[in-house]
């Protein structure tokens, strides 16, 4: 079949579009990305300049100077050996919204669905958290001097204002958002870079045994950040600062179909941004560790411990400008979210997955994005902020509790097609690996400490005072046992497998066809 999506498409080109094909799928979308910006859209999810700023306090009110100096790079890697196993698997199998089609693939229908619904509502509520993250950043570094008040119809306005923007400029187009994430990419090495050397002159000494002095700063000795808890417990909580902050990869993968070459380049991204998060996250926090005056005093202002450490050590003309550069870093980061989002519901509503699947699937001949989808997500997350904020347990938001558990929701996403790629490898379901290749014996190895890591990470991230993630996490797994049986058992028939397959082949060519002549016209 000639590959009438790209005109004067070239060899590589041409391949992604067999691999495409074969699998019963349109070249819909616009291959524009190349290798380095489909590591820079992960690269900007994970943004060590949005959880590992914003998230701070875990580490600092937790372990102290051990959570950063050891804690870090430990909990990057716990979360990268996911990334090591993915990556294999998406250079067998380079769809947009892949774990869900590797789900399917490796499995079957229900456990596709299942791990599209945990990818789904991870992606749309952590998008939600991210922006709110970003609302909170620019309270703290500008808020003050515009006399700003943090109620929640400041928040939502702000939300709603920032998530539409985002959403506006996926909605022109990959080309567009490629350029936007690839300049955040090197605008988070810069910052990075600026931020590390800006603490170290500012550094009153160079104490580098405090990023291996363990400490206990629960209770509130830490402000409350953590319920007290005892020397192991507070270590092991403190790991969710990195393994919270590495997350997202899984964009490089919801990608593929716009990515030259993506076999190769989605694994090579994803692998990547992870492993450049640690290091230059690593060699930030710690040089922001060596500037705080005090480790007990940083420790008592718990969320506040950024601005506080700030203020105390850094010119304010010096910090002014740092503040700019972190902030566009965050929105940027919620930018690449509102790609990996609607990557993600438009693949799944290709194949019938959601309510409105049709129009979900329907891309733009002009601009060749998933428009409905785009703007579905980011209402989405808006929604979500606002309903859950408005809510409480206790004296606990129901946002709180929510988005203590979403990472937990992506995790498991990740976790179904590793477990059924290690059983399926060899097998007709999965016959050989694609050509980025670590051999079975090194999958086999990541998908284990997969496993290991995934038990690990839910028990980190049940504790008090994230407890009721639990409940979430089991009612939700009981509501979505009720709507499978109930419902999607008899009517969702998931992606095309082979007779399907081949049936679609002259409709494939038809759709590509009717695209470009839309865009020619």
């Amino acid at each position: 079949m000639s590959p009438v999506s790209q005109p004067g498409a070239t060899a590589p080109q041409d391949d992604d579009l067999k691999v495409l094909h074969s699998m019963g799928y349109a070249q819909q979308l616009s291959r524009r990305m190349g290798v380095f910006s489909n590591f820079a859209i992960s690269f900007s999810i994970i943004c060590i300049l949005s959880g590992g700023i914003n998230s701070l306090a875990q580490g600092t009110s937790g372990a102290g100077g051990a959570a950063i100096g050891i804690g870090w790079p430990l909990g990057c890697l716990i979360s990268g050996v996911f990334a090591m196993a993915m990556a294999q698997i998406s250079s067998a199998y380079p769809t947009a919204g892949g774990l869900y089609h590797w789900g399917s693939i490796l499995g079957n229908r229900f456990t596709g669905w299942l791990t599209a619904w945990f990818n789904l509502l991870g992606l749309i509520t952590v998008l939600g958290a991210i922006n709110v993250g970003t609302y909170y950043f620019f309270f703290g570094a500008f808020g003050p001097a515009l006399g700003m008040e943090d109620t929640i119809t400041t928040r939502i306005t702000f939300l709603a204002i920032l998530t539409g923007l985002q959403a506006l400029c996926n909605h022109f187009g990959i080309g567009l958002t490629a350029k936007l994430t690839d300049f955040s990419g090197y605008l988070i090495f810069a910052t990075a870079l600026a931020l590390t050397i800006v603490c170290l002159i500012a550094a009153p000494s160079y104490e580098f045994v405090r990023l291996v002095t363990f400490g206990n700063y629960s209770g509130e000795a830490g402000g409350n950040v953590w319920p007290q808890v005892s020397n192991g417990w507070v270590f092991m909580l403190g790991l969710l600062l990195p393994i919270y902050t590495i997350t997202g990869y899984d964009a490089s993968a919801h990608t593929s179909e716009e990515t030259h070459r993506a076999s190769v380049s989605v694994p090579v991204g994803m692998v990547s941004s992870v492993a450049w998060s640690l290091l230059f996250g690593w060699v930030m926090l710690c040089s922001f560790v060596l500037m705080l005056p005090s480790m007990d005093e940083a420790a008592k202002q718990g969320w506040n411990v950024f601005f506080w450490a700030m203020d105390t050590q850094v010119n304010p003309a010096i910090k002014m400008a740092l503040y700019l550069a972190i902030f566009i870093s965050q929105v940027l980061c919620g930018l690449a979210t509102v790609t990996s989002v609607s990557r993600m519901i438009f693949a799944f509503s290709r194949d019938g997955g959601l309510p409105f699947s049709k129009a979900l699937a329907s891309v733009s001949p002009t601009h060749r994005s998933p428009v409905p989808a785009i703007w579905t997500g980011a209402t989405l997350a808006v929604l979500f902020v606002w309903g859950s904020s408005l809510v409480s347990i206790g004296e606990t938001p129901v946002y709180t509790i929510v988005v203590s558990c979403t990472v937990i929701f992506l995790f498991f996403s990740f976790i179904i097609p590793i477990v059924l790629g290690l059983f399926t490898y060899g097998t007709p379901k999965w016959p050989h690996m694609g050509p980025w290749n670590m051999g079975r014996g090194l999958y086999s190895l990541f998908a284990i400490l997969s496993i290991l890591s995934m038990v690990l990470i839910f028990a980190i991230g049940i504790q008090p005072p994230n407890d009721w993630a639990l409940y979430i996490t089991l009612g939700f797994l009981i509501l979505t046992a009720i709507v499978w049986f109930a419902f999607e058992a008899r009517r969702f028939q998931g992606p095309p497998v082979g007779e399907m397959i081949i049936k679609r082949q002259a409709e494939i060519a038809a759709t590509e066809e009717a695209l470009n002549k839309q865009a020619e016209s």
